[in-house]
């Protein structure tokens, strides 16, 4: 439930914020039909105009698709993924796939150099966990941008398919690489086991 917005200056601004923070919490997931216009209004407690104009620049951010007829709905958690999506509609998802991969390759010599031991424990306790140990070999790379770019992408590709052929042996094999502090080895790991990752492979 949206708490109501207080009047001062930035009233727009805050109401965007508010709007975006249920967005990128998940609070509204991707997919998700947002309140109505009247619901938002009764919400918020702000005019009406300022909420239309409110949903509509998150709209065009690349946050919500308005359905004229049905709705406004969440289509992506951030605006760089909004943006992404516009901009690599037509691009196939081998491409997508092959960028996808090469962030990971980043990543895997990134975190031999800055893991911590939280890092190695929850890889550890990820081997077999498809998805969620690349986000967490990522995440160990401690670079925000990367990290971003990773998780905006990942969002365009469909759930974990072309993850099928990875297995918990490759994954040990690049924990150790990352342990033992080694950023070339853990880029050729990486590197290794990215072809049973591509879709149609």
């Amino acid at each position: 439930m949206l708490r109501p917005v207080p009047r001062p200056a930035g009233l727009f601004d805050q109401v965007v914020a508010r709007l975006r923070q249920q967005i990128t919490s998940q609070v509204w997931p991707v997919g998700s039909r947002i309140p109505t216009e009247p619901e938002l209004v009764r919400q918020l407690g702000v005019a009406r105009n300022t909420v239309r104009e409110a949903v509509r620049a998150l709209a065009h951010n690349g946050l919500l698709d308005i359905r004229h007829g049905s709705g406004t709905y969440v289509v992506a958690t951030s605006e760089l993924e909004g943006v992404m999506r516009r901009r690599f509609a037509a691009v196939g998802e081998r491409d997508l796939v092959d960028v996808r991969d090469a962030l990971e390759v980043a990543a895997a010599r990134l975190a031999a150099l800055r893991r911590t031991e939280e890092d190695l424990r929850r890889m550890n306790g990820l081997l077999d966990g498809g998805p969620a140990f690349h986000r967490a070999l990522v995440a160990a790379s401690h670079n925000e941008a990367l990290i971003t770019l990773h998780s905006d992408l990942t969002e365009l590709l469909p759930s974990g398919e072309d993850r099928a052929g990875c297995s918990s042996a490759d994954h040990a094999r690049l924990i150790a690489a990352v342990h033992a502090s080694a950023p070339r080895a853990a880029a050729t790991e990486a590197v290794s086991h990215v072809p049973a990752w591509h879709v149609g492979t």
